[in-house]
């Protein structure tokens, strides 16, 4: 079949615990619908079970029939192993994976066996056959998927003292046993699809620029296996955009849709408000009190969408769609003011973060300075 150019769009996290999920994506919908695929992380389960792992401060399910919204919006494909998708037990996966599969959109990374887990989401696309592969680099542990068990897909990054895997580990060094994972799991994919795109859910949280140890070794790993796209989340706010081998790394899409009441300063459940109490103590800010649904960093109103274009040929353009964060949370396309001040932001975090400068034209194209 011969192929044709299309356009690929590349959404952060998505946390709808509120009703009425349309209305909250629907700032960003008409930029998902006019690509040919968006892809975006899911980092909830939507389930009715109130379940609660332990390990991690536990995310409740959100409202299943957001699920409709999401496809509705042009959701067309979503990773799935973060470090919440457990948080409603091996029920939430099931009826996540349940929902997922009635509306039609394609998902990876999390499923009721760990080979279930990584094995990858594929679609077609204007001849262009797309793998996506999704995994959790950050933990906790017990979300992870084993043989027999629910979970995610995931990557063992070593801890700078040996303590277990969690999101507020200091996670340092990408293990073998991970390097192994990326070789085999790429490989296969590639036997399968033209264009393999790696989502990994890594990174610090609610800190701009900073990248952790191991986020460029491991995105370079995926490269070096045969990855043609990098997508990172997690963090909660945009991040740096790399080139590696004339290959993008997207180290952190922030977040694609994120509403919910789970992480607002009042709270009535006694982990998620020693969440709030200890986020300010660790990463040195109060939320702006307008952003009641999501009181993050001051500086992630400054949000993108990640964009690929393939040519025919096989070549590959590389941009940002930008995004402002309305309060008390809504994602809406940026205006043209706004816009440019957000292609500058991303200039600047990506230098600040130590990766190559980078050129972002008012069209949004990416380019490496001097490439």
């Amino acid at each position: 079949m011969a192929k044709e150019a299309i356009s690929i769009v590349l959404a952060g996290d998505l946390v709808l615990d509120e009703p009425d999920g349309a209305y909250w994506l629907a700032g960003i919908a008409p930029a998902l619908r006019a690509a040919d695929l968006a892809v975006g992380h899911l980092e909830v389960p939507h389930t009715a079970s109130v379940v609660e792992l332990k390990g991690d401060v536990p995310a409740p399910g959100a409202p299943p029939e957001n699920l409709a919204a999401i496809a509705q919006a042009g959701f067309g494909m979503l990773s799935l192993a973060g470090n919440h998708i457990a948080d409603c037990g091996s029920q939430g996966i099931a009826d996540t994976l349940a929902g997922l599969d009635a509306h039609g959109v394609h998902h990876t990374g999390a499923a009721l066996t760990l080979a279930a887990a990584r094995a990858p989401a594929i679609v077609t696309r204007g001849g262009h056959r797309i793998a996506l592969l999704s995994y959790n680099c950050v933990g906790p542990e017990n979300s992870w998927a084993g043989k027999d068990t629910a979970g995610c897909a995931f990557l063992r990054v070593d801890t700078a003292d040996g303590a277990p895997i969690a999101p507020a580990a200091a996670l340092t060094t990408l293990t073998a046993e991970a390097v192994a994972t990326l070789r085999e799991d790429i490989a296969a994919a590639r036997q399968q699809a033209d264009i393999v795109l790696v989502a990994l859910h890594k990174g610090i949280v609610h800190t701009p620029a900073q990248l952790a140890p191991y986020e460029r070794a491991v995105s370079h790993t995926a490269i070096d296996a045969g990855a043609d796209v990098v997508i990172g989340h997690h963090a909660h706010i945009v991040r740096g955009i790399e080139f590696y081998r004339g290959k993008p790394i997207f180290h952190g899409l922030g977040n694609g849709c994120v509403v919910t009441s789970a992480l607002s300063p009042a709270q009535d459940h006694p982990a998620r408000a020693e969440w709030v109490d200890r986020r300010r103590k660790l990463f040195g800010f109060e939320p702006d009190p307008a952003y009641t649904l999501a009181p993050f960093h001051p500086e992630a109103v400054n949000a993108f969408l990640g964009t690929i274009r393939l040519h025919g040929g096989g070549a590959m353009d590389v941009g940002i769609i930008p995004v402002d964060v309305e309060a008390p949370g809504r994602p809406v396309l940026a205006s043209p003011a706004r816009a440019a001040d957000i292609r500058s932001y991303v200039e600047r975090i990506t230098q600040k973060a130590g990766l190559p400068a980078i050129t972002i034209a008012a069209d949004g194209r990416v380019e490496e300075v001097g490439a």
